[in-house]
């Protein structure tokens, strides 16, 4: 299918030939029949792109700060590979779609195959869509109305916060797609607008619209407009819906509001304020986050969870509806505001518009229809025959960030023939699979279970998933290279296990553990060798801060941060004690998050370890520091980069140019044990061992 990519490192706009996408549990399966371009937010993405690397660092100064504190614990050389590989992931583009239902997702209630539905879908032929991010269209409006209702909600939710009453007087600051339905829907609540803007079609509009205007192209003062217009009290409430990196908008709106009027950004603008222009006036500002109630919440939005309309009366989904009410019986016309049209496979044409100087407005891509049926939900990129034999051949299923930057890399500099990468929504498999020459890339994540000519399977999904695929993978036969963890739950380890034991043919089940295959850690582990008397391990993690709402953070989903990440933690010392865990427990300074906590282990041999995992440090601090304590010598490991030795014999130090934590030689170990030169690199006894342990600690 067609859909619509954006390089945020070039600013290039591409139509490319990506994967149909299946409707995921909670989602819409949509046939889009009209897009919407915003011209707006999709303009500044494409100027983003075409800036160069000092343009884009003083547009994004918080990321800077991040990089910066990245280099001084990583080095300068990862970071840089971090920053460039999540400058090149391609960007979908559009938010505003309308179409009809193909397919259902489980857990969706209220929607129908066939019916008409708008969402934020992308510029695609077909999208999925979480359901809460969808709406009925009713019969009234037309296709080409209704995809203006995710900006129509925008503009609504702007006007919600507001809180306008019968009469107020409203001031518009920007007269573009969601200003222009801003002047209307106030006008619908009673109210009295004036619309500022330098386009005097878009004034022209916004009079037809009812609106009184201030033209700024001609050199009208709004502040003295807006005093008359407002009987010389000031106006009640100002909307700022411009796009503008002055600050002269939000000055101008206090200026012009009465004490204590308010003001609500919807658009974006500089944020630089004077104090005294609130203070004297005690003015309230706002800013609006989207479409409403529910955005940018996973239990919302990805979850399918709704507010209960007794206590949230506007969610962005019930936005939505209000908008298509509106449109349906006359008093907010849209249809004025459609300028241009192009089909989907001209839109390279739309963006040329977008980013010139010819001046436009609302523009609709139109889509032909796709015969979704018979339309493969798998893109081959090369033609190239794979014999299985004695090499490896490896598909992926998951191409996030962490995939692309570190794993697909290691696993092509390894060897394997890279052939077939899946992913959920078809774009970052399409990107992976051109950048690293995959043979195709597939929406359908089962059709690599059955496919003769992948050989292993590698799973960088969510840890929800792993479990699954896991099974999936020893009922096929097929060896599982699985990036941690292996599972959530002892339930799910408990049926890996047993599918394991039962397998006839017991393929190789390996879990991402690189922390054991990094070069400094392999020669602390020979170092080890000569020592025959117990050892007290202590590692240091500076895991840092992760927001709650994190899908990381949900049990249900991440697992939590000792299973998702502590556990490769009690992997490594697990591997440099060279025997099983015989007891295991845990202290944590905040149960409500259980991100600062303190892990003991004692093992067999008499060795114990502790591992404080701590989410309240500095970023400037070394992420991970390991101490081995053994015999009157000491080995200590910094952030895989310098390694010293103190009253040990025959070691001083060994310290490497760059950060290496082992990702490379754990896929290669993988690959060659794969092509049968050496056993599998972890045992599936520890494996299972290290995933118990973690498990119990994580839940107890």
């Amino acid at each position: 299918m067609k859909q619509i990519l954006q390089s945020l490192k070039t600013g290039a706009t591409e139509i490319a030939d990506v994967p149909v996408p299946k409707a995921s549990h909670g989602q819409l399966l949509i046939e889009t029949s009209h897009t919407l371009v915003s011209a707006g937010t999709e303009r500044m993405l494409v100027e983003f792109g075409k800036a160069g690397w000092i343009d884009k660092a003083r547009q994004q100064p918080d990321k800077v700060r991040m990089v910066l504190d990245k280099i001084k614990t990583d080095g300068l050389q990862p970071t840089i590979e971090t920053v460039f590989n999540k400058l090149d992931q391609p960007l979908p583009l559009g938010y505003c779609n309308v179409g009809r239902i193909v397919e259902v997702g489980v857990g969706v209630h209220g929607f129908s195959k066939g019916e008409r539905v708008i969402s934020n879908g992308k510029h695609a032929e077909v999208v999925d869509v979480p359901m809460n991010l969808c709406a009925k269209v009713p019969d009234e409006v037309s296709d080409d109305e209704a995809v203006f209702t995710v900006l129509g909600a925008i503009a609504l939710q702007g006007i919600r916060l507001v809180k306008p009453t019968l009469g107020e007087t409203i001031v518009v600051t920007g007269l573009g797609l969601i200003g222009l339905m801003t002047v209307q829907l106030l006008r619908a609540n009673g109210c009295r607008v004036l619309g500022i803007d330098f386009d005097s079609e878009k004034l022209a509009l916004a009079k037809q619209y009812g609106a009184e205007v201030v033209d700024l192209s001609i050199g009208q003062d709004p502040i003295k407009v807006a005093e008359t217009y407002s009987r010389g009290r000031g106006v009640d409430a100002v909307i700022i819906t411009a796009a503008s990196k002055s600050n002269e908008p939000m000055h101008q709106a206090a200026l012009m509001c009465r004490k204590r009027g308010r003001i609500v950004l919807v658009g974006v603008t500089g944020l630089d304020l004077s104090r005294d222009d609130f203070f004297k006036k005690e003015l309230t500002f706002q800013v609006s986050a989207s479409y409403g109630p529910g955005r940018y919440d996973p239990n919302y939005e990805d979850k399918g969870q709704d507010y209960p309309v007794g206590f949230v009366r506007w969610t962005e989904q019930r936005n939505f509806e209000a908008v298509l009410d509106m449109m349906a019986d006359g008093r907010l016309d849209v249809k004025p505001l459609i300028s241009h049209r192009f089909d989907i496979g001209e839109a390279e044409k739309a963006y040329e518009l977008v980013g010139g100087s010819v001046p436009s407005l609302g523009i609709l891509l139109e889509y032909p229809g796709i015969d979704i049926l018979h339309n493969s939900r798998t893109v081959t990129l090369k033609s190239e025959t794979v014999k299985i034999g004695t090499k490896a051949s490896v598909s992926f299923i998951g191409s996030g960030n962490y995939a692309t930057a570190v794993l697909i890399p290691a696993f092509k500099d390894a060897g394997a023939t890279l052939y077939s990468v899946a992913s959920s929504s078809g774009v970052s498999g399409l990107h992976s699979g051109k950048k690293f020459g995959f043979i195709n890339t597939t929406t359908d994540s089962e059709s690599i279970f059955s496919d003769d000519k992948t050989n292993a399977v590698v799973i960088t999904t969510r840890h929800d998933s792993h479990a699954n695929f896991v099974l999936q993978a020893i009922d096929s036969e097929k060896h599982v290279f699985v990036e941690k963890p292996l599972c959530l739950s002892l339930s799910e380890l408990d049926a890996i296990e047993f599918s394991y034991q039962q397998a006839e043919i017991k393929p190789m089940v390996m879990v991402g553990f690189n922390r054991r295959f990094a070069p400094q850690v392999q020669k602390l582990k020979s170092l080890l060798k000569a020592v025959a008397a117990p050892k007290a391990f202590v590692m240091t993690v500076n895991a840092g801060a992760i927001p709650q709402d994190h899908w990381t953070q949900d049990l249900e989903i991440g697992g939590g941060r000792i299973i998702g990440e502590a556990c490769h933690f009690i992997d490594l010392l697990r591997f440099l004690a060279a025997c099983p865990i015989v007891s295991w427990s845990k202290v944590t300074m905040d149960a409500n998050t259980g991100d600062t906590v303190s892990i003991s282990l004692e093992f067999e041999d008499g060795s114990i370890g502790t591992i404080h995992y701590y989410a309240n440090g500095s970023k400037s601090f070394p992420k991970e520091r390991l101490e081995v304590f053994a015999e009157g010598g000491v080995l200590q490991l910094d952030n895989y980069r310098s390694m010293r030795g103190f009253n040990w014999p025959s070691f001083k130090k060994m310290n490497l140019r760059k950060q290496d934590k082992g990702q490379k030689a754990c896929a290669k170990a993988f690959v060659i044990a794969l092509e049968g030169h050496e056993e599998i690199p972890i045992p599936i006894e520890e494996v299972f061992e290290v995933t118990r342990v973690s498990i119990e600690l994580q839940t107890s």
